[in-house]
């Protein structure tokens, strides 16, 4: 049952970090009036889909990240010729479908020749329909149907081109944004759930209680506080807990705990560890800490984001500099270490999820192609150019980039395994 949990949060931590990533770049996208096509959590084929306003939500095999697909970003429509055979179906004086085959299964539609069809700008089409000539406005949210599919039309303006440099570029710096929000929101609760370090303690807290020793047998927890042991204080003093303890071997002890606002006595009988001296309990101590204030929570989230991207560069760093490929850890690496942290607690959890999702953010954000970064250095370019640069062009660099990224991805996943197998 354990192992089921872990699994469950492991796979739900990742489902947030890159929901959130995506959905950053979705949510602008729309308030920039940008078609967004799918909205896909995940590679490769599709689990689960359904749609829901223009945008199909989709979520795929392979949990290696995700994309909402935009309007004009990638070829997307089946072009339509002068001279090719159509059917389309007229509401209130609009064409509000094209259907490009099965057309003599199409009820209720008109048939012709198509003479001109404009599906970007003008949103028209004359059709030659037996002999006479027929023009009709095209609804700017027209589906056409081919093969079973329908696919929403992109006039210019609803396509991410057509968009002011400002707007583009907050369409794509939005998905890392969300992460950093999310680190920082993580970071806070974390803070909550941990507390802060208590300064000057005068009492020693329980921190991990080990499985079939005494203290778990007795029913002791993490958090709680060790008054006194056989009537004596121990305050801070652990090492004369642990030789107190270890003289004990055998021997009743009686031990006062303190849990909250409840003080109760609990008799524990140290025995001994294959290969240890001296009686033991079963515990190990924990650094005593209080609850965080409003305050001091966006404070220390704050410095958990400053010291964790300073940590982030420190990495990449190293990495330019002693290069090792048994340094990078891929998506299989990145659960093995997640689900151990998951064992550990979900306050523990919570801190790996808020430096992975800032992580995500910076990753992002570094002019790698294929990555956010990257279209930034381009939309930056055309902003002090005044002209986008050929748009052939950039997608060759994003789509070089984008392979090179998988091939490194097939290879880290390899050595990722190889070391799950060897131990």
């Amino acid at each position: 049952m354990e192992m089921v949990q872990v699994v469950f949060l492991t796979v739900l931590m990742f489902f947030v970090i890159v929901t959130v990533h995506e959905w950053g770049h979705f949510y602008f996208a729309k308030r920039a009036g940008i078609l967004v096509r799918e909205f896909a959590i995940g590679f490769g084929p599709k689990l689960f889909s359904y749609k829901r306003g223009e945008t199909q939500f989709t979520l795929r095999l392979l949990p290696f990240g995700g994309y909402a697909r935009m309007a004009g970003e990638d070829p997307e429509l089946v072009e339509i010729h002068p001279g090719q055979t159509v059917a389309v179906r007229v509401k209130d004086g609009e064409v509000k479908k094209i259907y490009l085959d099965q057309l003599d299964n199409r009820k209720n539609v008109i048939r012709g020749e198509v003479e001109f069809i404009d599906l970007t700008d003008s949103l028209k089409i004359r059709l030659n329909v037996d002999g006479e000539i027929q023009q009709y406005p095209i609804h700017p949210q027209t589906m056409l149907v081919a093969k079973s599919q329908e696919t929403q039309i992109a006039p210019r303006d609803r396509q991410f081109a057509s968009k002011t440099v400002g707007q583009r570029a907050m369409s794509i710096f939005a998905g890392p944004l969300m992460n950093f929000i999310l680190a920082f929101i993580l970071f806070g609760v974390h803070l909550q759930m941990a507390g802060i370090p208590v300064e000057n303690p005068t009492y020693i807290v329980i921190g991990d209680v080990s499985k079939g020793m005494p203290a778990d047998e007795a029913h002791l927890k993490k958090g709680d506080i060790v008054e006194t042991i056989d009537g004596v204080s121990i305050g801070t003093d652990y090492e004369k807990m642990i030789d107190m303890t270890a003289k004990s071997e055998g021997k009743p002890m009686k031990w006062t705990i303190r849990r909250g606002d409840e003080v109760f006595n609990v008799t524990l009988t140290p025995r001994a560890m294959e290969g240890q001296e001296g009686g033991k309990i079963g515990i190990t101590p924990a650094l005593p800490t209080r609850k965080a204030g409003i305050g001091e929570t966006f404070t220390g989230a704050g410095s958990a984001m400053v010291n964790g991207t300073k940590i982030i560069f420190q990495g990449f760093g190293k990495l330019i500099k002693q290069f090792n490929m048994n340094d990078i850890s891929g998506p299989v690496g990145t659960f093995e270490i997640t689900g151990q942290i998951a064992k550990q607690g979900i306050a523990q959890l919570t801190q790996w999820a808020a430096i992975l999702s800032l992580y995500l953010g910076i990753f992002n954000l570094l002019p790698i192609p294929a990555m956010d970064g990257s279209r930034l250095v381009f939309l930056g370019v055309e902003a002090v150019r005044g002209k986008p640069i050929d748009p052939s062009r950039e997608g060759m660099v994003h789509f070089v980039g984008f392979a090179m990224l998988f091939l490194l991805m097939i290879v880290v996943t390899y050595n990722d395994i190889l070391r799950l197998i060897n131990g």
